[in-house]
């Protein structure tokens, strides 16, 4: 089992740091995220395996051009040129993954990129959001036998069960998917997180965030809504990128996953019953007393009896059985009334 499924399995958030484009060309400064994001909590680095020529191909017409967004004015080839991780850094990026202790994952964008992650023994694919379309490619990473970690951005019902069916049709249901908006950065009101748990429902799987908001409030709020896995881009200070504009420096992301980790914590429950804490405050709820002295015989009245604080007493409930009874002994004032008074 992968270790994103046995943390799933165990109730607990699995965080990965997304580096894309953000090594700015250089593997130092990609191995420096590795450790960085390993340092502050991360479960895992991941990268993306693919080269211009496998996304697309170098034309200068209207169709290969970007309008409007982030990346306004780029050729697709030159901007996936310029983000790109080298396929020669990969095995070196692998390699201090598992040095500091996590995972190694990558998004493969053509069967060939599966085929060189194969030979890094990879266990997990990620399927990013404009491939959520590619079933072939879906299938085919699928059959490999490894969990698929699937981004819906952009992504009808209909071609989310296509995506899912296409993992169940050669036997791998080891699927998780993530909510995302494909949006750089998302915008509050767009991104939907109560479609979560949803998705879950109707598709019979895990569901996490690949959040492309500002800041980590949008994956705080996603866990308390039951995601199990974040998915968030990672940068270091002073490194300019293609994706750096809608990315958090790793300081950022440290404490990310602190308060992922609090808010997983305080989302825990059904659990009624009470904490230590609350048992020690119980005291200090309110009981019936007696408010005047009250002799063996007495009835029980609104004038000698009251309910106050502290809570040593008989529950409020009780009052008005006893209002009207006589007291089978004597009370002195700013004692409690207890249970042989209510026989």
């Amino acid at each position: 089992m992968s270790r994103i499924l046995d943390k799933i399995r165990k109730q607990e958030v699995y965080i990965i740091a997304e580096m894309s484009a953000n090594h700015g060309g250089s593997l130092e400064n990609a191995l420096k995220i590795v450790r960085q994001s390993a340092a502050a909590g991360a479960d895992c680095l991941k990268i993306q395996t693919y080269t211009a020529d496998t996304m697309t191909i170098d034309c200068d017409n209207d169709y290969f051009k970007i309008k409007g967004g982030l990346w306004d004015g780029y050729k697709l080839y030159d901007l996936y040129h310029e983000a790109g991780t080298p396929y020669e850094w990969q095995g070196r990026i692998k390699e201090e993954c598992e040095s500091c202790g996590i995972d190694f994952l990558s998004t493969p964008f053509d069967y060939s990129a599966v085929e060189f992650l194969e030979k890094l023994n990879v266990e997990a694919y990620k399927i990013a959001s404009f491939e959520l379309v590619d079933i072939p490619l879906i299938k085919y990473a699928a059959s490999k036998g490894k969990t698929m970690i699937i981004s819906t951005g952009m992504g009808s019902l209909e071609e989310i069960q296509d995506a899912v069916d296409a993992c169940r049709s050669v036997g791998n249901d080891q699927i998780i998917l993530l909510k995302c908006c494909s949006e750089y950065p998302s915008r509050w009101e767009d991104m939907h997180l109560g479609n979560m748990m949803d998705m879950s429902r109707r598709f019979g799987a895990p569901v996490g965030l690949s959040d492309h908001s500002i800041g980590s409030l949008g994956a705080v709020a996603g866990v308390a809504l039951g995601a199990c896995v974040i998915e968030k881009h990672v940068k270091l200070d002073g490194v300019d990128s293609a994706d750096s504009r809608f990315s958090m420096t790793i300081e950022e992301f440290g404490e990310m996953v602190k308060n992922v980790q609090r808010v997983k914590l305080m989302a825990q429950g059904p659990d009624y019953s009470l904490t230590p804490g609350e048992k020690s405050s119980t005291v200090f709820r309110r009981s019936i007393f007696a408010v005047r002295d009250i002799e063996e015989g007495e009835m029980f009245s609104d004038e000698n009896i009251r309910v106050i604080r502290p809570g040593y007493g008989v529950a409020p409930k009780y009052l008005n059985i006893l209002i009207g009874r006589k007291s089978s002994r004597s009370i002195r004032r700013g004692e409690p009334i207890i249970l042989q008074d209510l026989d």
